[in-house]
């Protein structure tokens, strides 16, 4: 089997800077896990405090701890570091060897969509933001590791698209049609969703906007390790 990742985002139209921040670290038990936050506001407020959270859990998930552990850990570091005035929705999402599965953790009132064959869930129960009070707990779901599972995770600003003209993106309808898509692609999934959310909003995005996919596939026997960057240089 492969595990492809991909992540796309775009900044507020005329923000200085986007408040959602994507990190990835490698797993000490095998596997990796990618990190996305969405600070409080937009700008650079809102990036001091994604920078803040994700920094912390990087770290605790490249010592070894545990997804759900590290969440809380972030939730009760911003609280402390900020006391309680601020709040950042925090996704994690992981392949873990170790456990031989696919990890989904959330802090986020955003959905996550997970995708087994051609079935499609959303994973929208509640679960709190984190850092505005103490003992803030994630909303996790551990699936088997097997071909043809995908998962979904976004930032708010691609539920909010479109409200300036009474759309919004439908994220169950657009999966539906990726999973029909000739050829699975990650970065594939993510570009389309984004997509869908920058014309919605005509090309001036209301706020930030990120989504990041997993899909594991399988793809015969390799040792082959791949990882890509594309972003716009502005200075």
């Amino acid at each position: 089997m492969d595990a492809l990742f991909a992540a796309a985002k775009i900044g507020k139209y005329a923000s200085s800077e986007s408040g959602d921040t994507v990190e990835m670290v490698e797993r000490p038990g095998g596997g990796v896990s990618f990190v996305l936050v969405d600070g409080q506001m937009s700008g650079k407020s809102a990036k001091a405090i994604a920078n803040v959270v994700a920094r912390k859990a990087i770290s605790l998930l490249a010592d070894g701890v545990r997804d759900g552990a590290v969440a809380r850990a972030a939730s009760d570091y911003l609280y402390t570091y900020r006391q309680g005035k601020v709040s950042a929705t925090l996704n994690i999402l992981s392949v873990d060897f170790y456990t031989k599965s696919l990890v989904i953790t959330r802090n986020n009132h955003a959905p996550a969509v997970l995708v087994r064959g051609s079935d499609i869930t959303f994973l929208d129960q509640d679960s709190d933001p984190v850092g505005t009070r103490r003992g803030i707990r994630p909303r996790i779901e551990e699936i088997p590791l097997v071909p043809n599972l995908a998962a979904v995770l976004y930032s708010d600003g691609l539920l909010h698209a479109g409200d300036r003209i009474g759309k919004r993106v439908d994220v169950m309808h657009e999966v539906e049609y990726l999973i029909q898509s000739a050829e699975p692609s990650a970065q594939a999934w993510a570009d389309h969703l984004l997509s869908c959310a920058i014309e919605l909003d005509q090309g001036r995005p209301i706020d930030d906007i990120s989504v990041l996919v997993a899909l594991i596939i399988d793809d015969g026997q390799h040792d082959i390790r791949r990882m890509s960057v594309d972003f716009p240089i502005t200075c």
